[in-house]
């Protein structure tokens, strides 16, 4: 199918809607989701909210089961269903970006939203209005965290403390539910790291924006694509890729130790020329295996940042789309 150009519809100043859903490997759930998000399309179309040029865009995120061959068996069945495929798997956020960038030329706004099912598409209304309000970006922000494990919500809680105590500007409670329009993502194509956590750098582009809550349900069908290890990971690149304050605080760790082991000097000093010195092998030993051990920690910290640096350097694409469901034009 050729897609015809959409841009905001001159007369009525209706805006063009896409909506961005990465896909991996999501071919249990994705025939379930994909008529609540046409049903939404099609109600926020009705009540002139947005153009009838608006799409669902889905952006596979090299799937190993048949999530695309769903993808594009919808995209045949109604125009409304347009999808992307990248060349391998390279992670969620790069798959939003690569959805985001996709679109930007092609549509006024877009509202990216995972394709579980979890979070509530009723909310799309308020954000839609938000922007038609003078708003360019409108965040789903969780109104509570009652569905996950205790262990979950601690953690997530305090890993958006932990990141606004960094220093990094992140929206507490929010993930990738957000809506952004088209003028905010021609300015986020100028941003060009390789290490993504579009949460903090969605705020660091600016512009005028606002919050929406709504309620996360359980997933529809099959199951989560990011256990402890992912998430764990993903909080680390967010800390990395946002802040540097973790090498000042190895800089005050540095010299709060070197204090601390120049007054040690004096007292072994003081301990002998009195006369009362002693063995202090036990002493020495858990010393020495303390800051033994925290010098590797801070290596490590370190050698992270080098590495992202490394990798930064390189500038090598962040995706790769090696299929569409539709034909790219010019203007697109």
């Amino acid at each position: 199918m050729t897609l015809l150009a959409a841009g905001r519809d001159l007369v009525n100043m209706i805006p063009v809607l896409f909506i961005i859903i990465p896909c991996y490997n999501e071919e249990k759930v994705l025939p379930l989701t994909c008529s609540m998000f046409l049903g939404k399309l099609c109600s926020m179309t009705a009540e002139g909210l947005i153009s009838d040029k608006s799409r669902i865009m889905f952006v596979n995120d090299g799937s190993s089961d048949g999530t695309w061959d769903i993808i594009q068996s919808l995209s045949r069945k109604d125009e409304h269903y347009i999808g992307i495929s990248q060349s391998r798997n390279r992670g969620h956020q790069n798959a939003v970006l690569a959805g985001l960038m996709e679109a930007k030329d092609m549509c006024d706004i877009t509202i990216s939203i995972d394709c579980d099912g979890q979070d509530d598409i009723g909310v799309m209304d308020k954000m839609v209005r938000a922007y038609l309000s003078g708003n360019e970006v409108v965040y789903g922000v969780r109104s509570s965290r009652d569905t996950d494990s205790f262990f979950k919500r601690v953690s997530a809680e305090g890993f958006y403390k932990l990141l606004n105590w960094m220093g990094a500007e992140v929206v507490y409670n929010h993930a990738d539910y957000r809506l952004i329009s088209s003028r905010v993502l021609k300015e986020l194509a100028n941003f060009h790291e390789v290490n993504l956590y579009l949460r903090g750098l969605v705020p660091l582009v600016g512009f005028k924006s606002t919050e929406v809550s709504y309620e996360r349900h359980e997933r529809m069908a099959g199951e989560s694509h990011y256990p402890l290890k992912k998430m764990i990971g993903l909080a680390f690149d967010g800390i990395t890729s946002l802040s540097i304050r973790p090498i000042h605080l190895i800089t005050g760790l540095g010299g709060l130790i070197a204090i601390l082991s120049f007054i040690g000097v004096i007292w072994s000093v003081v301990m002998w020329a009195i006369g009362h010195t002693v063995s202090g092998w036990a002493s020495m030993i858990c010393a020495v295996c303390f800051i033994g051990g925290m010098q590797l920690i801070c290596l490590g910290v370190i050698g992270e940042y080098i590495g992202k640096i490394y990798l930064e350097t390189k500038q090598r694409p962040r995706y790769i789309i090696s299929e569409r469901t539709y034909e790219r034009t010019e203007g697109l």
